[in-house]
């Protein structure tokens, strides 16, 4: 099998992620910043990683999950400041996957990123911040260890 891993990055937290990923994947495997992706064509699995703006995935990112469809098998993982799990970070995911072209879905991770601190002071200014600002507080520190391991299982699985 061969598989790509490729990802959307501001701070850190979603290149960590995927750097566990290609660390756990068996076979031959590539790994890229979007920017640097090569044609997902040539890979039995892609895995994609991504930050949420605005409540879907980054820019860059839905750009790419455009690209995929029927014949792409997907990983998808995701870095965000709301709490995992909420409906935000669904809503998000339902996004991504939507916007690829009926891609298989093989699996999906997410977990809190410790969001950039210049950012968390601008959004809390604005009149309505963002839904998951109060969450915001309980993703310092992430993704750790325990993110990591729980990633680590699910990629060995796959």
């Amino acid at each position: 099998m061969k598989s790509l891993v490729v990802y959307s990055s501001q701070t850190e937290n979603t290149k960590k992620l995927a750097d566990v990923i290609y660390k756990n994947l068996d076979g031959k495997k590539d790994i890229f910043p979007l920017e640097e992706a090569p044609s997902a064509k040539e890979y039995d699995l892609i895995a994609v990683g991504f930050w949420l703006m605005a409540g879907k995935p980054d820019p860059k990112s839905a750009e790419f999950l455009k690209k995929l469809g029927k014949d792409d098998k997907v990983f998808l993982f995701a870095t965000h400041g709301a709490k995992k799990g909420s409906d935000h970070v669904q809503n998000a995911v339902n996004n991504a996957i939507g916007l690829t072209d009926n891609a298989e879905i093989t699996g999906l991770f997410t977990c809190q990123g410790e969001v950039n601190p210049k950012v968390l002071e601008k959004v809390k200014q604005k009149p309505q911040p963002p839904v998951w600002i109060d969450d915001a507080d309980g993703a310092v520190g992430h993704p750790n260890q325990d993110d990591f391991l729980a990633l680590k299982k699910i990629v060995t699985e796959l």
